[in-house]
Protein backbone atom coordinates (compact mmCIF):
# COMPACT_ATOMS: atom_id res chain seq x y z
CA UNK A 1 0.00 0.00 0.00
CA UNK A 2 1.30 3.59 -0.85
CA UNK A 3 -0.29 6.67 0.11
CA UNK A 4 1.01 9.48 -1.66
CA UNK A 5 1.06 13.10 0.39
CA UNK A 6 2.69 16.53 -0.69
CA UNK A 7 2.19 20.69 -0.55
CA UNK A 8 1.34 23.10 -3.13
CA UNK A 9 5.05 24.15 -3.50
CA UNK A 10 8.16 22.40 -3.02
CA UNK A 11 9.76 25.84 -1.06
CA UNK A 12 8.14 28.14 1.18
CA UNK A 13 10.27 30.82 3.31
CA UNK A 14 8.76 30.30 6.71
CA UNK A 15 9.60 26.22 5.92
CA UNK A 16 13.53 27.85 5.39
CA UNK A 17 15.60 27.16 8.75
CA UNK A 18 12.62 25.45 10.84
CA UNK A 19 11.81 22.61 8.40
CA UNK A 20 13.93 22.57 5.74
CA UNK A 21 17.71 23.30 5.38
CA UNK A 22 18.41 27.21 4.75
CA UNK A 23 20.25 28.70 2.98
CA UNK A 24 19.53 25.75 -0.18
CA UNK A 25 20.80 26.45 -3.64
CA UNK A 26 17.54 26.15 -6.30
CA UNK A 27 19.26 22.77 -7.28
CA UNK A 28 18.73 21.26 -3.63
CA UNK A 29 15.42 22.54 -2.60
CA UNK A 30 13.26 19.96 -4.12
CA UNK A 31 15.92 17.44 -3.24
CA UNK A 32 15.08 18.51 0.32
CA UNK A 33 11.37 18.68 0.70
CA UNK A 34 11.32 15.45 -1.23
CA UNK A 35 12.85 13.42 1.93
CA UNK A 36 9.21 15.13 3.96
CA UNK A 37 6.97 14.01 1.15
CA UNK A 38 6.83 11.79 -1.07
CA UNK A 39 4.30 14.13 -4.08
CA UNK A 40 3.92 17.60 -4.85
CA UNK A 41 1.64 19.46 -6.82
CA UNK A 42 3.21 21.35 -9.96
CA UNK A 43 1.38 24.86 -9.48
CA UNK A 44 3.96 26.69 -11.15
CA UNK A 45 3.57 25.30 -14.53
CA UNK A 46 -0.02 27.29 -14.61
CA UNK A 47 1.85 30.07 -15.08
CA UNK A 48 4.47 29.08 -17.95
CA UNK A 49 6.01 26.24 -19.44
CA UNK A 50 9.38 25.90 -17.86
CA UNK A 51 12.57 24.90 -19.84
CA UNK A 52 13.11 21.21 -20.10
CA UNK A 53 16.47 21.67 -18.79
CA UNK A 54 14.57 22.46 -15.20
CA UNK A 55 11.93 19.73 -15.79
CA UNK A 56 15.43 17.87 -15.85
CA UNK A 57 16.64 19.24 -12.66
CA UNK A 58 13.11 18.24 -11.05
CA UNK A 59 14.38 14.60 -11.86
CA UNK A 60 17.38 14.96 -10.68
CA UNK A 61 16.48 15.82 -7.41
CA UNK A 62 13.74 13.16 -6.76
CA UNK A 63 13.58 9.28 -6.49
CA UNK A 64 11.70 7.51 -9.18
CA UNK A 65 9.04 7.07 -6.82
CA UNK A 66 8.70 10.57 -6.08
CA UNK A 67 5.21 12.13 -7.50
CA UNK A 68 4.45 15.09 -9.27
CA UNK A 69 0.42 16.11 -10.08
CA UNK A 70 1.35 18.70 -12.86
CA UNK A 71 -0.83 21.74 -13.87
CA UNK A 72 -1.44 22.39 -17.32
CA UNK A 73 -0.24 25.87 -18.39
CA UNK A 74 -3.36 28.02 -18.23
CA UNK A 75 -3.13 28.93 -21.89
CA UNK A 76 -4.44 25.86 -22.77
CA UNK A 77 -7.14 25.34 -19.82
CA UNK A 78 -8.25 29.44 -19.48
CA UNK A 79 -7.29 31.14 -21.91
CA UNK A 80 -8.11 28.79 -25.00
CA UNK A 81 -10.43 27.30 -22.81
CA UNK A 82 -9.08 23.62 -24.16
CA UNK A 83 -9.34 24.55 -28.26
CA UNK A 84 -7.15 24.58 -30.30
CA UNK A 85 -3.85 24.40 -27.94
CA UNK A 86 -2.04 21.97 -29.81
CA UNK A 87 1.13 23.51 -30.34
CA UNK A 88 0.90 24.71 -26.27
CA UNK A 89 -0.05 21.53 -25.19
CA UNK A 90 2.91 19.86 -27.82
CA UNK A 91 5.38 22.02 -25.89
CA UNK A 92 3.91 21.43 -22.53
CA UNK A 93 3.92 17.41 -22.99
CA UNK A 94 8.05 17.61 -24.48
CA UNK A 95 9.25 19.68 -21.37
CA UNK A 96 7.53 16.98 -18.83
CA UNK A 97 9.19 13.98 -20.72
CA UNK A 98 11.96 13.81 -18.20
CA UNK A 99 10.06 13.13 -14.97
CA UNK A 100 9.24 9.95 -16.36
CA UNK A 101 7.37 8.00 -13.62
CA UNK A 102 7.48 10.85 -11.84
CA UNK A 103 4.62 12.14 -13.29
CA UNK A 104 1.37 10.68 -11.46
CA UNK A 105 -1.48 13.09 -13.36
CA UNK A 106 -1.74 15.45 -15.58
CA UNK A 107 -4.11 18.40 -13.82
CA UNK A 108 -6.71 20.24 -16.22
CA UNK A 109 -7.74 22.79 -13.88
CA UNK A 110 -10.35 24.59 -15.72
CA UNK A 111 -11.72 27.88 -14.96
CA UNK A 112 -15.01 28.63 -12.74
CA UNK A 113 -16.91 29.63 -15.70
CA UNK A 114 -16.13 26.37 -17.39
CA UNK A 115 -20.22 24.65 -16.92
CA UNK A 116 -22.17 21.39 -18.02
CA UNK A 117 -22.01 23.78 -21.51
CA UNK A 118 -18.63 22.89 -21.86
CA UNK A 119 -18.26 19.26 -21.76
CA UNK A 120 -17.97 18.63 -25.56
CA UNK A 121 -14.55 20.78 -25.25
CA UNK A 122 -13.48 18.87 -22.49
CA UNK A 123 -14.35 14.96 -23.88
CA UNK A 124 -12.30 16.14 -27.20
CA UNK A 125 -9.77 17.13 -25.22
CA UNK A 126 -9.27 14.39 -23.63
CA UNK A 127 -9.47 11.90 -26.20
CA UNK A 128 -6.72 14.28 -28.12
CA UNK A 129 -4.41 13.43 -25.36
CA UNK A 130 -1.61 10.63 -25.28
CA UNK A 131 -1.88 7.71 -23.38
CA UNK A 132 1.51 8.05 -21.98
CA UNK A 133 -0.52 9.95 -18.76
CA UNK A 134 -2.81 9.47 -16.67
CA UNK A 135 -5.25 12.22 -16.19
CA UNK A 136 -7.11 14.33 -13.99
CA UNK A 137 -9.51 17.41 -13.75
CA UNK A 138 -10.37 20.20 -11.09
CA UNK A 139 -13.56 22.02 -11.73
CA UNK A 140 -15.15 24.73 -10.00
CA UNK A 141 -18.49 25.27 -11.75
CA UNK A 142 -21.50 25.70 -8.84
CA UNK A 143 -23.42 23.23 -11.62
CA UNK A 144 -21.47 20.48 -11.33
CA UNK A 145 -21.97 20.48 -7.31
CA UNK A 146 -25.61 21.27 -7.19
CA UNK A 147 -27.05 19.69 -9.82
CA UNK A 148 -26.46 15.53 -10.01
CA UNK A 149 -27.25 15.41 -13.84
CA UNK A 150 -24.34 17.55 -14.65
CA UNK A 151 -22.42 15.86 -12.50
CA UNK A 152 -23.38 12.62 -13.68
CA UNK A 153 -22.43 14.21 -17.43
CA UNK A 154 -18.94 15.00 -15.66
CA UNK A 155 -18.11 11.97 -14.32
CA UNK A 156 -19.20 10.09 -17.46
CA UNK A 157 -16.83 12.43 -19.83
CA UNK A 158 -13.71 11.36 -17.21
CA UNK A 159 -14.91 7.71 -17.11
CA UNK A 160 -14.63 7.46 -21.26
CA UNK A 161 -11.02 8.86 -20.65
CA UNK A 162 -10.05 7.02 -17.85
CA UNK A 163 -9.41 10.46 -15.77
CA UNK A 164 -10.13 11.46 -12.12
CA UNK A 165 -11.75 13.96 -10.81
CA UNK A 166 -10.03 15.83 -8.40
CA UNK A 167 -12.24 17.74 -5.23
CA UNK A 168 -10.59 20.96 -3.71
CA UNK A 169 -12.32 20.66 -0.26
CA UNK A 170 -12.75 23.95 1.22
CA UNK A 171 -15.34 23.51 3.74
CA UNK A 172 -13.29 23.65 6.47
CA UNK A 173 -11.77 26.79 5.57
CA UNK A 174 -15.92 28.36 4.84
CA UNK A 175 -17.01 26.33 8.42
CA UNK A 176 -16.76 29.56 10.29
CA UNK A 177 -15.50 33.36 9.42
CA UNK A 178 -11.48 33.83 8.82
CA UNK A 179 -9.46 34.86 11.83
CA UNK A 180 -6.27 36.08 10.26
CA UNK A 181 -5.17 38.08 7.40
CA UNK A 182 -4.23 34.48 5.47
CA UNK A 183 -7.60 33.03 6.05
CA UNK A 184 -9.45 36.45 4.88
CA UNK A 185 -7.39 36.36 1.72
CA UNK A 186 -8.22 32.81 0.84
CA UNK A 187 -11.90 33.81 1.81
CA UNK A 188 -11.70 35.90 -1.11
CA UNK A 189 -9.75 33.70 -3.55
CA UNK A 190 -10.81 30.02 -3.13
CA UNK A 191 -13.62 28.17 -4.20
CA UNK A 192 -16.80 27.87 -2.11
CA UNK A 193 -18.15 24.22 -3.37
CA UNK A 194 -19.48 21.32 -1.30
CA UNK A 195 -16.81 18.16 -0.26
CA UNK A 196 -16.93 15.62 -2.81
CA UNK A 197 -15.43 12.41 -1.78
CA UNK A 198 -16.06 9.91 -4.72
CA UNK A 199 -13.28 8.70 -5.95
CA UNK A 200 -13.18 7.25 -10.27
CA UNK A 201 -10.29 5.31 -10.89
CA UNK A 202 -8.21 3.56 -8.68
CA UNK A 203 -5.91 6.45 -8.08
CA UNK A 204 -7.56 9.47 -6.41
CA UNK A 205 -6.06 12.52 -5.70
CA UNK A 206 -7.47 14.91 -2.66
CA UNK A 207 -6.89 18.95 -2.48
CA UNK A 208 -7.33 19.51 0.97
CA UNK A 209 -7.74 23.42 2.50
CA UNK A 210 -7.27 23.98 6.08
CA UNK A 211 -7.19 26.87 8.35
CA UNK A 212 -4.01 28.27 9.98
CA UNK A 213 -4.53 26.69 13.34
CA UNK A 214 -3.26 23.27 13.75
CA UNK A 215 -6.04 21.89 15.86
CA UNK A 216 -8.91 22.85 13.46
CA UNK A 217 -6.68 21.87 9.91
CA UNK A 218 -6.98 18.12 11.65
CA UNK A 219 -10.08 17.95 12.57
CA UNK A 220 -11.39 18.77 9.60
CA UNK A 221 -9.58 16.30 7.88
CA UNK A 222 -10.98 13.11 9.94
CA UNK A 223 -13.21 12.41 6.96
CA UNK A 224 -10.63 12.37 4.60
CA UNK A 225 -8.05 9.78 7.00
CA UNK A 226 -11.17 7.74 6.78
CA UNK A 227 -12.10 7.98 3.19
CA UNK A 228 -8.39 7.46 2.39
CA UNK A 229 -8.14 4.29 4.53
CA UNK A 230 -10.95 3.04 2.75
CA UNK A 231 -9.55 3.90 -0.58
CA UNK A 232 -6.18 1.85 0.86
CA UNK A 233 -8.36 -1.29 1.59
CA UNK A 234 -10.42 -1.25 -1.99
CA UNK A 235 -6.82 -1.26 -3.66
CA UNK A 236 -6.45 2.24 -4.74
CA UNK A 237 -3.63 4.42 -4.53
CA UNK A 238 -4.74 7.75 -2.77
CA UNK A 239 -2.81 10.81 -3.29
CA UNK A 240 -3.23 13.90 -0.86
CA UNK A 241 -2.05 17.25 -0.70
CA UNK A 242 -2.39 19.31 2.47
CA UNK A 243 -2.77 23.40 2.63
CA UNK A 244 -3.94 26.13 4.68
CA UNK A 245 -4.33 29.93 4.15
CA UNK A 246 -0.72 30.47 5.05
CA UNK A 247 0.87 27.04 4.36
CA UNK A 248 3.40 27.44 7.13
CA UNK A 249 3.04 24.91 8.71
CA UNK A 250 1.53 22.56 5.46
CA UNK A 251 5.09 20.22 5.15
CA UNK A 252 4.48 19.04 8.80
CA UNK A 253 0.60 18.82 8.56
CA UNK A 254 0.98 16.52 5.32
CA UNK A 255 3.53 14.07 7.04
CA UNK A 256 1.10 14.47 10.08
CA UNK A 257 -1.90 13.15 7.79
CA UNK A 258 0.65 10.72 6.78
CA UNK A 259 0.98 9.04 10.27
CA UNK A 260 -2.95 9.04 10.98
CA UNK A 261 -3.26 6.98 7.50
CA UNK A 262 -0.76 4.70 8.99
CA UNK A 263 -1.51 4.59 12.69
CA UNK A 264 -4.65 2.42 11.19
CA UNK A 265 -3.20 0.52 8.43
CA UNK A 266 0.58 -0.27 9.26
CA UNK A 267 1.31 -1.79 6.13
CA UNK A 268 0.98 1.37 4.49
CA UNK A 269 4.67 2.21 3.01
CA UNK A 270 6.42 4.80 5.05
CA UNK A 271 7.58 8.24 4.37
CA UNK A 272 11.07 9.09 4.44
CA UNK A 273 12.88 10.09 6.91
CA UNK A 274 13.53 13.97 6.93
CA UNK A 275 16.63 15.73 5.99
CA UNK A 276 17.48 18.01 8.90
CA UNK A 277 16.81 21.92 8.71
CA UNK A 278 20.37 22.24 10.94
CA UNK A 279 23.81 20.67 10.88
CA UNK A 280 24.48 18.10 13.41
CA UNK A 281 26.02 19.42 16.42
CA UNK A 282 29.35 17.93 17.97
CA UNK A 283 27.65 18.15 21.67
Amino acid sequence: MRLHVGCAMWTHTPWQGRFLPHPLPQGERLRAYATWCNAVEGNTTFYATPARSTVESWAAQTDPRFRFVVKLPKAITHERRLAGADEELGTFLHAMEPLGPRVHALWVQVPGSFGPGDLGALAAFLRRLPGAYRYAVEVRHQAFFADERAAGQLERVLADAGAEWVPFDTTTLFRSPPTSDAERDAWTKKPRVPRRSRALTDRPIVRYLGRDATDRTVEGWQGWVATVVAWLREGRSPTVFVHTPDNADALALARRFHDEVRARLPEVEPLPEPMPAEPPTLF
